[in-house]
């Protein structure tokens, strides 16, 4: 069973309880021994002035004796006679439990309680005063930091990869790219942007036939039948390589080439075909299908989270980097914003007091078991114990005022008494 670890702080604090059980019972023994004294003095006849005094002492025993038994009968069962509606602490402990979550849950975790509270707090200024201060920005920023390099460090390369890979091939695989490629290829047309490419393809392919043209002319010859003469196969490759060099050269030299005419008219079509074709369409899926399951590219994808989990965590630890001085400037700003713009202020009220609201009311039956179950877990005698401890120096108060206000109320009874008997 759980209960109250009882501290040296508590044990220092029974004692001062002890020593006002000493004072409040010393003084029942005063107004006991000056009782027994005055009734003896007037049966003395030592005067009338005896009989206030035992009348004073009588109603102060009275007093002490009735606020000794009612707090006494808080913790444990006086002289240990079994009293009902006594010990009430260690007896009632379940049901003071459950009568305090309750309290708390009627009168602190009401909607309308918290949003009052929030409102007279104003966070959105006070957040947006706290903010703007650069030193506090730097503190969030550098807390952030650490924060978020210590979830990098925790999370698995292996696990995120897996993730990120999948949620990439996922979203690609849902998404049909054709129309947007023949989007893009139709603007691209149309602005020439491709005559760089292919004035860059003609360039290579130019210097390449001049680098190799005896493995152009070789290529020809090699693919002439056996049959007919060397010399012949050698003209038809000289000639096939002059041609294609010229070709090159002319498409190289003159942007109006019928042949790049050609490259922009079936640039054109397929840049349609791929808006609107069904069959060009469908190619263009079962191809990225079949290059999203390439080996490849699942290596590609799934190491993408290595170089930027390195990326972040350098970034993260530079306090000169671009992403902390930049979440810095944001915070300032957003902290000058809210200091400033009252409207901002009453949104991020708003949102405090609908989130606070929120969660008091969804799990306030949560918040008040926690008060219920843990009173119901403690040790009886432990918690009478504990909560002696700390309030029973206070309550011996009530015994030493119940002994004066006993005293004086009974001094006067009886002068009244005997001034109306008078």
């Amino acid at each position: 069973m759980v209960s109250f670890s009882y501290t040296a702080a508590d044990e220092e604090k029974s004692r001062g309880v002890r020593r006002m059980k000493a004072l409040a019972t010393s003084l029942l023994l005063a107004v006991a021994l000056i009782y027994a004294l005055a009734t003896w003095a007037e049966n003395a006849g030592w005067g009338a002035w005896t009989g206030y005094v035992a009348a004073a002492a009588e109603a102060g025993m009275v007093g002490a004796l009735a606020d000794w038994f009612a707090v006494t009968a808080l913790f444990r069962r006086p002289l240990g006679l079994p009293i009902p509606h006594t010990a009430i602490i260690p007896t009632k402990k379940d049901q003071l439990g459950a009568s305090l979550g309750q309290f708390v849950g009627e009168n602190f975790l009401s909607a309308d309680v918290v949003r009052g509270r929030l409102a007279a707090l104003g966070i959105g200024a006070r957040l947006g005063g706290w903010l703007a201060d650069p030193a506090h920005a730097d503190r969030v920023t550098a807390e952030a930091s650490t924060a978020l390099r210590g979830a990098l460090t925790v999370l698995r390369d292996a696990d995120v990869q897996a993730v990120v890979g999948e949620a990439i091939t996922r979203r690609a695989e849902a998404a049909e790219i054709a129309p947007g490629l023949g989007k893009t290829l139709e603007r691209i047309v149309a602005d020439g942007a491709h005559h760089r490419a292919v004035d860059l393809i003609c360039t290579r392919a130019h210097d390449w036939l001049v680098t190799h043209g005896d493995s152009v002319m070789d290529a020809v010859q090699g693919g002439a039948p056996g049959w007919t003469p060397r010399f012949v196969d050698r003209r038809i490759g000289e000639r096939v390589y002059k041609e294609l060099l010229r070709f090159v050269t002319e498409m190289r030299d003159m942007p109006g080439h019928p042949a790049r005419g050609a490259i922009d008219r079936f640039l054109a079509d397929f840049a349609a075909d791929l808006q609107a074709d069904t069959d060009t369409r469908a190619r263009i899926e079962r191809l990225k299908s079949d290059l999203l399951a390439r080996p490849e590219i699942q290596d590609v994808i799934a190491s993408a989270w290595a170089s930027v989990r390195s990326l972040i965590i350098a970034a993260a630890e530079d306090d000169r980097s671009q992403l902390r001085l930049r979440a810095r400037a944001s915070l300032i700003s957003l902290g000058n914003r809210l200091a400033t713009d009252t409207r901002l202020q009453a949104k991020v009220d708003g949102w405090a007091e609908d989130a606070a609201a929120y969660v008091v009311t969804t799990y306030r039956g949560e918040i008040t078991s926690l008060i219920t179950d843990t009173v119901a877990g403690w040790d009886a005698t432990q918690t009478s114990r504990k909560i002696e401890a700390n309030i029973g120096r206070d309550l011996q108060f009530i015994r030493i005022n119940g002994t004066v206000v006993g005293a004086l109320a009974g001094l006067l009874i009886y002068t009244i008494s005997h001034a109306a008997g008078g």
